[in-house]
């Protein structure tokens, strides 16, 4: 019998071990968590037993995960969206759903029971998409709005299917008689919350905030999301239902953000529990014993929602080649599949061999996903020859409009920035060309007059199309570190001369881009804090000429002086294990370092810089020189990172 102690280090073990070695093939933790959970569930090692213990962590799981979705869901973007959701998100689920229940009559199946399949299989998975676009930059593309849209949809449908489902477990409920009760209900409570809970819930948390306790804010989520979870529950509807509706309701408020970064600890280990329950779900000798039906299902599963989802973009007139994009992304199951095959075991309505079946096919569908989308403009084009020619059109596009253009700059991106600094090369006289992924900017920009055009402008024959060769510049408007790399590196393998600014945030990424080809870099913070203190300057009496000056030579020191800063407790929720900081460094009596010459110190050994020292009674800071030599109460201010840091204070006290 293997100790509860025990059981979570082996538990750990082999989630971390997992989730690393799946990480190299771009594969969702989940896909880790089932595979645990199968090795140490009941079928395989038998570790881990079925137990109530068990049951209740899967509802704890749902819970969490509709807070989560409740928060990411605003009714401004449902609006934005509406197009989508509810014409192509809609129709692919209810079709999809009334084709199984059709099949599954057909195969002796119960109307519950075909419910419960098709809601299963009509899911697709957020996580591993999202993921998986944003990584490619695919998310601003046509085929990444619509299949970011139609999982939008299925996230809200997934929660009318929760909802239905203990209504349904009922064997004498009537489907139609259950499903108009759950509407009527659900209507009910969400206006009756919305419209009462709304300033309810911003005062109360108000409250709870100017306590200042993180303790107490964490507390405070957990109660209000298992509260409203509860409420639910009494009202004859769903845990999951309560939750979502705490996550909405939060989601409006301004402590959203907050809300969060303090849950998501509980969330993702009770998410990581969940899934590990599901793995213990899946029989390992019935998966054998039905291989063949499984793989057959599997083919099924991925043809039918790849041609439905193509079939529906087409109905809504967008062309060939970007339905068959979004439905090979969209052509696998998702991690609500498995929480409704889990609620379904829980009330008893799938028999064992259905229920090991499907769940086989979803797991074996999401293993498959990653490499699917990532092969999803392959596929478009060997599938589609009007999507070549499309593609190839918009490059013909962009030649003749560039055709005219000598000397012009070339805009990556026409966002806020971009925009911008057309502004000002029209004032200038300067051409320009403008490249944009987005759509519906580029079409709306082109009305107003504007020389821009549709394209991914990491790709060189979209640049050569624009005139790249021509051009006297190329300026990178975004501040997405990765794609202007990306970008980048494109350029240089074809073009080593051309002059390259790039945008970047802060001074993280500085290095890299220009690393990977850019002339000149500007980072956001260290431009809004070198004009902050250029205008105090002006406002203190300093002259213009002297501020001008002080500027240039700080941008010729490549922003030398704002190397690092004194890390706060407000800089949590900053990546600062990638940016240089300043620390000080008191000289004790019984420091290793005290009594030596800096030059005597192995500064570079540790990575760090002496940035400059303090001296007792001295209010100048000394700027260092190698024969100083170190004594009690100097103060050394190190520039350098957190762990480099941390490593030469050690060596500084006791010489190891």
């Amino acid at each position: 019998m293997v100790s509860s102690l025990e059981l979570i280090i082996l538990l750990l073990a082999c989630s971390v071990g997992l989730v690393a070695i799946l990480r190299n093939f771009k594969m969702p933790p989940m896909i880790a968590y089932f595979v645990v959970g199968l090795i140490l569930g009941p079928s395989v090692a038998g570790v881990i037993v079925d137990s109530a213990a068990n049951h209740h962590l899967v509802e704890f799981g749902i819970v969490f995960l509709m807070f989560t979705i409740g928060l990411e869901f605003s009714l401004p973007t449902l609006n934005s969206m509406r197009k989508i959701l509810f014409g192509i998100g809609l129709s692919q689920v209810v079709i999809t759903l009334l084709f199984t229940i059709i099949i599954g009559s057909l195969f002796g199946l119960s109307l519950s029971e075909g419910f419960i399949i098709g809601s299963a299989i009509t899911m697709s998975s957020t996580a591993i998409v999202s993921k998986i676009l944003m990584e490619r930059l695919d998310l601003n593309t046509r085929h990444g709005k619509l299949s970011i849209g139609i999982l939008l949809f299925q996230d809200l449908a997934v929660i009318l299917v929760l909802v239905l489902i203990p209504s349904l477990s009922n064997p004498d409920a009537n489907f139609l008689n259950a499903f108009s009760l759950v509407i009527v209900k659900t209507a009910v409570l969400f206006s009756i919350i919305f419209k009462v809970g709304k300033p309810v819930m911003n005062y109360w948390f108000g409250i709870i905030a100017r306590q200042k306790s993180s303790e107490l804010f964490v507390l405070n989520v957990l109660l209000v999301t298992l509260s409203f979870s509860y409420l639910t529950y009494l009202s004859g509807l769903s845990y999951a239902l309560g939750a979502f509706m705490a996550g909405m309701l939060i989601s409006e408020s301004h402590y959203r953000f907050q809300v969060e970064s303090d849950i998501a600890p509980f969330r993702d280990i009770l998410l990581g529990l969940f899934f590990i329950t599901v793995g213990m779900m899946l029989n390992l000798t019935i998966l054998i014993q039905y291989l063949f039906p499984i793989i057959g299902l599997l083919i099924f599963l991925i043809v039918f929602k790849s041609v439905l989802i193509t079939f529906l973009i087409r109905i809504f007139k967008y062309e060939l080649g970007v339905g068959i994009r979004a439905g090979a992304i969209l052509a696998h199951a998702g991690e609500f599949s498995f929480v409704i095959l889990a609620l379904a075991k829980q009330q008893d309505m799938l028999n064992d061999i259905l229920l090991q079946i499907i769940l086989s096919v979803s797991i074996l569908s999401m293993l498959l996903a990653p490499f699917i989308i990532q092969i999803n403009g392959k596929i478009a084009r060997f599938l589609s020859k009007s999507y070549i020619k499309n593609d190839q059109k918009n490059i013909d596009n962009l030649e003749q409009i560039a055709e005219k253009f000598n000397d012009h700059v070339i805009l990556c991106g026409f966002g806020r920035s971009g925009q911008y600094i057309a502004r000002f090369l029209k004032e200038e006289n300067i051409k320009y060309i403008a490249i944009d992924i987005d759509s519906n900017r580029v079409s709306d920009a082109t009305i107003a007059g504007e020389n821009v055009v549709y394209g991914d402008s990491s790709r060189y024959d979209v640049l050569k199309a624009a005139g790249i060769e021509r051009a006297k510049g190329l300026m990178v408007t975004y501040s997405d570190d990765r794609a202007s790399q990306k970008l980048l590196t494109a350029v240089r393998e074809h073009n080593k001369n051309i002059p390259i600014i790039a945008r970047t945030l802060d001074e993280t990424s500085i290095d890299k881009i220009r690393m990977a080809g850019a002339d000149e870099v500007v980072p956001e913070v260290l431009e809004g804090s070198l004009m902050l203190a250029s205008h105090a300057l002006v406002m203190f009496d300093v002259p213009l000429w002297r501020v001008i000056k002080k500027i240039r030579e700080f941008r010729e020191s490549k922003y030398k002086i704002f190397k690092g800063y004194f890390k706060g407790s407000t800089d949590f929720s900053e990546d600062l294990t990638s940016q240089q900081q300043l620390y000080s460094v008191e000289i004790s009596k019984n420091s290793h370092i005290k009594g030596l010459m800096l030059k005597d110190i192995p500064f570079e050994v540790y990575g760090v810089q002496v940035h400059h020292l303090r001296r007792p009674n001295m209010l100048e800071d000394i700027q260092p020189r190698d024969d100083i030599t170190l004594d009690r109460g100097d103060v050394i201010v190190l520039l350098g990172y957190v762990e480099e840091i941390k490593l030469f204070e050690i060596f500084a006290q006791n010489g190891h």
